[in-house]
């Protein structure tokens, strides 16, 4: 397993938001990008690629005029997987066919993809970038200075596009955000699959900004926490879980993970490295709409968007109802060990509500 650690820091976020609320929550968010991003390619793959000629200008510039050379047929070819998992479930959950345009979601994906690699071009301050790998309980570190744009830069020049972008689809079915993200995520990993798995780890790292954005209402929360007074107690405990999102989501996942060493779904075994990348990512979500429940101080993001985007997108890709109420239980019970209890009281009732929808009363096993 190889661990990737990128951190990196937002300096501002929307134009034209001047509460202090906004740039706090979006520059936490930049720092907490430490991602377990895992690859099966042997251990000298990774030694032998040169982390300061991937990073040179002149390299990232080859790499992004050769993957957008190859974007319109690896867009193709997702379209295709996406349609095959998820076109079923249009009719079984009564989502109008008029909503779901394959033209317009593939030019919305590419168009995302198109913005992150202009940015992977562009030249930004010189700066240290360090990563450390963890290959079979081996430490790894790889350093090299770059101008390579960070996180935080990318995700303030492409937080108000993907937020347009979201609200068209989500504003009229929640669920056929799950059609983009899908068309997003696959259209990534196919165009990664041409890249050496260094340069893949430090290109995800661009892609996993915009698949966050897409799959969690992180514009709608900072346009929510800009309503908000900076000393609100629901600001506070927002703030305090977004800096341990993917801690507490790594805990989760892992001892899911023990508990259901053998279980298989859509894409593969749980223990696999996409599978616990995506677990990790949609453990994070559920995260983000608990924060954005409490800043907006109602229950109505979970039940009009992300639980009936769950019920849509878990059976087909074989993810069962007694694993998410797992997950929930465990995540629970992370927040209560990782945040002071003056700061869980306000997720409370919305984790409460969580559990109730996705109980077995009303999601029973098929």
């Amino acid at each position: 397993m190889i661990r990737h650690i990128l951190t990196d820091t937002l300096a501002q976020d929307l134009n034209g938001v001047t509460s202090t609320s906004v740039p706090t929550l979006a520059n936490i968010w930049a720092k907490k990008y430490i991602q377990n991003l895992q690859t099966d390619s042997p251990k000298q793959d990774i030694k032998s690629n040169n982390l300061e000629e991937i990073l040179s200008e002149e390299r990232r510039a080859t790499t992004a005029a050769h993957l957008l050379q190859s974007l319109r047929f690896s867009s193709a070819q997702a379209w295709v997987k996406t349609e095959n998992l998820l076109m079923g479930q249009l009719q079984s959950h009564g989502i109008s066919s008029d909503l779901i345009d394959p033209w317009q979601i593939a030019t919305d994906s590419r168009y995302l993809l198109e913005q992150a690699l202009q940015v992977y071009t562009e030249n930004s301050e010189r700066r240290l970038l360090e990563i450390e790998l963890n290959t079979d309980g081996q430490i790894l570190k790889l350093q090299s200075y770059t101008r390579l744009p960070t996180i935080g830069q990318l995700s303030g020049a492409i937080a108000q596009n993907v937020g347009k972008i979201r609200k068209k689809y989500t504003s009229a079915d929640p669920r056929t955000i799950g059609f983009v993200s899908m068309q997003f995520h696959y259209s990534g990993q196919m165009l990664l699959n041409l890249l050496p798995p260094l340069e893949q780890l430090i290109v995800n790292s661009y892609f996993k900004v915009i698949d966050d954005h897409l799959y969690m209402p992180l514009q709608r929360a900072y346009d929510a926490a800009g309503n908000l007074d900076y000393e609100d107690m629901g600001l506070k405990s927002v703030r305090h879980l977004l800096a341990l999102t993917s801690e507490i989501a790594r805990q989760v996942s892992q001892k899911t993970l023990i508990m259901y060493s053998d279980y298989q779904c859509y894409s593969g075994v749980l223990s696999s490295p996409q599978i616990r990348i995506s677990s990790v990512r949609d453990i994070e979500m559920f995260q983000v709409y608990l924060c954005l429940c409490v800043l907006e101080k109602s229950v109505i993001s979970i039940q009009q968007e992300l639980f009936p985007l769950c019920i849509m997108l878990y059976p087909p890709l074989k993810v069962s109802w007694e694993l998410v109420r797992t997950l929930l239980r465990l995540l629970s019970q992370e927040m209560h060990n990782y945040l002071d209890e003056q700061y869980v009281v306000a997720f409370e009732p919305y984790l409460m509500a969580l559990s109730e929808m996705f109980s077995a009363d009303v999601l029973p096993e098929a």
